[in-house]
């Protein structure tokens, strides 16, 4: 199977700089940050390489994984992946609302 390209959208990457902020704040380190980031990397790799690993959501194109606290939204595309947002599943999740990100 072919590796599709990944996409970001600019609130996906503001996504993960603040969570990765927060634990570097949080924790006075940014060993956990660095981790997280590695993790949250190879989980997009993993959907590059097959994206249908993700649960389907209410909207037809787009899937989420599930990675422990973190939950990966992204659209699929012919000839990418649009990572829509990275959500730390800890938080209010009034706070979530895809359908904003998917205007």
């Amino acid at each position: 199977m072919a590796k599709y390209q990944i996409e970001w959208s600019l609130e996906a990457r503001q996504d993960l700089i603040d969570i990765l902020q927060f634990y570097t704040e949080r924790n006075q380190s940014t060993a956990y940050s660095i981790k997280l980031n590695s993790e949250i990397n190879n989980s997009i790799n993993r959907i590059a390489i097959n994206p249908f690993i993700g649960k389907q959501t209410n909207y037809k194109s787009v899937r989420v994984l599930i990675e422990g606290n973190f939950e990966i939204l992204y659209e699929i595309f012919d000839h990418f992946i649009l990572i829509i947002m990275i959500w730390d599943s800890r938080r209010n999740p009034k706070d979530k609302n895809i359908g904003d990100r998917k205007k």
